[in-house]
């Protein structure tokens, strides 16, 4: 039997003329992501679209990012959109928290102009497919390269080291170690960091190409082969695709990224028999991740550790959402400020979780204590009451219902039914305790 509320746990949220069940059958959230992704970007470009705009910036010194903006813009206007209009919620909770996982931020490496890219074209392909194939498309992504500025570690012994004086940034290597793949209880040391540092050497991104993008700088690359966790790799970019295949499907790999996902879907601490039966799937599959996803739904505790807080993202889509912002048959214009997208992108930086800008490359926290302060609540509190001010059809306790299911508990109804106001109503509903969780 699936959880209570299983439609908010592994999705976004009900919109007011969603038919779908409050607690989906499992072939409902399987079909999500079995089924080939529906979602659809208008008016994007590609990573190379993204590069040459930076380039162009950067040739001619301009100013506030004149070419890069306008990219971006688009990036959100259609991105968010998809968010809120999506009929594959489970698949949809799926891409962004991958994101997450591989965070690539705002705050610097240059990559406003390829976030978006970035998750269109690194992470949405692969949320369903082999782990270590999502590893490697996120890894040879222009923008995690730039984001953990890969392109300026230079092999000491290579012509480029050698020539320039220059050594390893040991950025990348670092993170996918601690927080992409094994994590500290893998067991590797500081000299598996260097040498996995090593083994990427040269690769970057050719920003002078027609169509920039990942490159491999053989000339940058430091010489011969290297060791990282007592297995050794070739010189070249070769010994990279071996060392991220064996990162990406080591057993401590599978128990880590296990345990993230049960943190995000079922409880903030997780059950160790939850995470033990989601990495043997993932163990017994080969890293397989719809299989992994799917897993979720059947864990030990069968979710007993009690539903998950909303963070700023999640809070700010379920309001929208219920509220049935956003529509299909009129896409948010980029740089319309009254738009459904640019509204909700306005809410995730006022709730204090901007898009795509995660302070560190941990990515954002989900676990409640980090979001639920009083500050936090009541900004969450002004910001539904505006929201609610703009909208005009639909009975409260009907949306109430809709968005709630059977956890819409009896004193948040007569708190409904007793508002001096509409729009009291709605602000009542979006600050009660059921709806500040999933």
């Amino acid at each position: 039997m699936l959880f209570s509320g299983a439609l908010t746990r592994f999705g976004w949220g009900p919109r007011g003329e969603d038919t779908l069940p409050f607690v989906p059958t499992r072939s409902e959230l399987s079909e999500q992501i079995t089924a080939p992704d529906a979602a659809r970007f208008a008016q994007v470009g590609s990573t190379a679209d993204g590069l040459i705009a930076l380039r162009q910036q950067r040739k001619g010194k301009l100013q506030g990012d004149p070419l890069v903006k306008p990219l971006f813009q688009a990036e959100v206007a259609t991105q968010l959109d998809a968010l809120l209009l999506t009929n594959q919620p489970f698949r949809e909770r799926l891409a962004w928290f991958w994101f997450n996982h591989f965070t690539v931020s705002l705050r610097q490496g240059g990559t406003r102009g390829i976030v978006g890219a970035y998750m269109r074209e690194a992470i949405r392909p692969h949320i369903t497919g082999k782990f270590s194939d999502l590893l490697l498309a996120v890894m040879r992504h222009p923008a995690m390269l730039m984001y953990l500025d890969n392109s300026s570690s230079i092999g000491p012994n290579s012509p480029a080291g050698l020539k320039r004086h220059r050594g390893l940034n040991e950025n990348l290597a670092r993170e996918c170690l601690e927080l992409h793949t094994l994590s500290p209880a893998g067991g590797y040391t500081q000299n598996d960091v260097t040498q996995f540092a090593a083994i990427l050497t040269g690769w970057g991104v050719d920003m002078q190409a027609q169509q920039p993008g990942f490159s491999f700088h053989a000339k940058a690359h430091e010489p011969g082969p290297k060791t990282l966790m007592g297995k050794t790799f070739p010189d070249g970019e070769e010994g990279g695709l071996q060392a991220l295949h064996f990162l990406g499907t080591h057993p401590a790999t599978y128990r880590h990224i296990a345990t993230q996902m049960v943190q995000h879907f079922i409880a903030d601490t997780p059950d160790p028999a939850d995470v033990t039966f989601v990495a043997n799937v993932l163990h017994d599959t080969e890293g397989d991740l719809a299989t992994a996803s799917l897993a979720l739904l059947d864990v030990p505790s069968k979710g007993n550790g009690g539903s998950k807080f909303r963070t700023p993202m999640d809070f700010a889509v379920a309001v929208m959402r219920a509220l049935s912002l956003g529509q299909a048959d009129t896409p948010s214009a980029p740089d319309d400020p009254r738009s459904a997208a640019h509204t909700l992108f306005g809410g995730f930086a006022f709730l204090g979780q901007p898009l795509w800008t995660a302070p560190l490359p941990n990515g954002w926290s989900d676990r409640a204590a980090d979001w639920s302060a009083p500050a936090d609540m009541m900004a969450r509190a002004d910001w539904a009451w505006r929201i609610a001010a703009h909208v005009k059809t639909g009975n409260p306790l009907d949306i109430a219902h809709h968005a709630l299911g059977n956890t819409l508990r009896k004193p948040t109804i007569e708190a409904i039914k007793h508002a001096g106001a509409r729009q009291d109503a709605l602000t009542l509903l979006f600050t009660s305790p059921e709806f500040q969780r999933r």
